[in-house]
């Protein structure tokens, strides 16, 4: 069994949210569940300008959805994955059934 979520939890779970509010940002994810990739990669799947692709990775970097390492020249990101299944455990937590008020009999 899981902890209970608190409520510094819910406010970054909120923020990772909001960065996945997002069609780009949502498929930029979704690139990046195969691996790591440059940036490079990303601009041509994504077939946008680089300014715009920064834009949306680092709201996704600033809500820790994805982490990011220089090579050279090069940019390469990947999905931090620690924080994807700590967003999920709050999920999983914050939607789990839990009716205590039901047992009590308040509505019988």
């Amino acid at each position: 069994m899981t902890p209970r979520a608190t409520s510094l939890d819910f406010e970054r779970t909120a923020r990772v949210f909001h960065a996945l509010s997002e069609p780009t940002r949502l498929r930029l994810v979704d690139l990046l569940r195969g691996g790591e990739r440059c940036v490079c990669e990303l601009t041509e799947a994504m077939a946008t300008g680089q300014s715009r692709l920064s834009f949306h990775l680092k709201a996704l970097k600033d809500a820790g959805i994805v982490q990011d390492r220089r090579e050279g020249r090069w940019v390469y990101y990947s999905l931090n994955q620690e924080r994807v299944e700590e967003v999920a455990a709050v999920l999983t937590d914050c939607c789990t059934p839990s009716r205590p008020w039901l047992k009590a009999g308040c509505c019988s």
